[in-house]
């Protein structure tokens, strides 16, 4: 595996194509906007992976957010040719043991909203305090080809759990993530800030770095 260290961008000559493995598309947009900002002359292109819905699905049911990035990119890079990328990311809360951790999307139930899920962790924060409060959003990617991964990389960004959502921004659990070095919830910062503070842009700049030392 490769820890990927993050390095000047726009020495990269080869150009390099990645499919993601989602059927997303505003997820295809965020990592396009992440890879245009990190390096605009970066010779990169992202698409989502063809056909993704008619590949039988990866069971997401590992414990650890790089053991799911990096299953599901195996999966898919077994039936699709090309560099394949597949991620994991959710919010941990160690003063509730860890949760929602991997079940971030299914905290609250399969079918429940954004809402309901910051909803249920409100109250199962209810009356804590002070570093009880504390949490942070982990994000792993996996770059897979033919079945074999080429790299691992993951990121975390700390914070503490609002009181109450803060903000119209985002989307899953940032109008409760306070995030104290700008102040403001993630729900509040603009796209820019994000992108650049994010536990996802995080991740995926190291595996910018990753592509960038092996395509000199």
């Amino acid at each position: 595996m490769n820890n990927a260290r993050c390095c000047p961008l726009n020495s990269v000559r080869a150009p390099v194509k990645l499919y993601l493995a989602s059927s997303n598309p505003g997820k295809l947009a965020e990592y396009r906007e992440l890879a245009r900002t990190a390096s605009p002359n970066l010779a990169l292109t992202i698409e989502l992976l063809p056909d993704f819905d008619s590949v039988p699905p990866f069971d997401e049911n590992a414990p650890t957010f790089a053991e799911n990035a990096a299953g599901k990119a195996l999966h898919y890079s077994r039936v699709r040719e090309g560099l394949v990328f597949a991620d994991d990311s959710g919010l941990v809360v160690p003063a509730l043991g860890g949760v929602p951790g991997v079940q971030s999307a299914r905290y609250a139930g399969p079918n429940a909203t954004s809402v309901e899920r910051s909803a249920k962790l409100l109250g199962a924060l209810h009356g804590k305090l002070g570093a009880k409060r504390r949490a942070y959003f982990v994000c792993a990617i996996t770059l897979a080809e033919r079945g074999r991964a080429k790299a691992i990389v993951t990121g975390r960004v700390d914070g503490e759990i609002l009181a109450a959502p803060r903000g119209a921004q985002g989307f899953g659990y940032d109008p409760i993530f306070y995030f104290p070095p700008l102040k403001k919830s993630f729900a509040e910062l603009s796209r820019e800030e994000k992108n650049q503070h994010s536990h996802r842009g995080r991740t995926f700049r190291k595996l910018l770095g990753f592509l960038q030392e092996t395509n000199r």
